[in-house]
């Protein structure tokens, strides 16, 4: 069950299941973690948002165990996880709109690049034992794809 959940299912077994991982967290973001901010404090979502990130630590700390591999790319529960967070903040993510659409997948996209290509740091975060070099180095990739994507809708507002 434990693998079942870290894997997100099939998903995990797919071919690039980092982004199929990715994919899902964003459906996750549009279809729940959107809705269950609007209305709330900004650190109701945050508090979420950490709460989802500590459970996916221990989930994929369990499953890379059972898998007997450090940081098996099956394992697509971090991608989930903090996908949400490239979006954090960002109250130019209006789905209805066009630009709003767009963002949201140029979020998606930093995100993809942040998490493959690991720079500023993000390498080293993976270095960390267990769950917390799996997920650690997915949730400083979400912040730096925030970042930039924060810039580029001031920029489009």
């Amino acid at each position: 069950m434990m693998v079942g959940i870290a894997t997100l299912g099939p998903l995990g077994r797919l071919r690039a299941p980092g982004t199929w991982g990715s994919a899902a967290g964003l459906l996750w973001w549009a279809l729940v973690v959107r809705n269950l901010a609007r209305g709330h404090a900004w650190y109701h979502e945050l508090v979420f948002d950490a709460l989802v990130v500590l459970a996916a630590i221990f989930f994929c700390g369990v499953a890379a165990f059972l898998l007997k591999k450090k940081d098996p790319s099956e394992v697509i529960l971090d991608e989930f996880v903090a996908m949400p967070l490239v979006f954090l903040f960002n109250k130019n993510l209006a789905l209805g709109s066009a630009k709003g659409f767009l963002l949201v997948i140029v979020g998606f996209l930093l995100f993809r690049l942040f998490d493959i290509t690991k720079p500023f740091g993000i390498k080293a975060l993976e270095k960390l034992p267990g769950g917390f070099g799996i997920v650690l180095d997915d949730v400083m990739a979400a912040f730096y794809a925030n970042l930039v994507l924060q810039g580029i809708a001031f920029l489009v507002a």
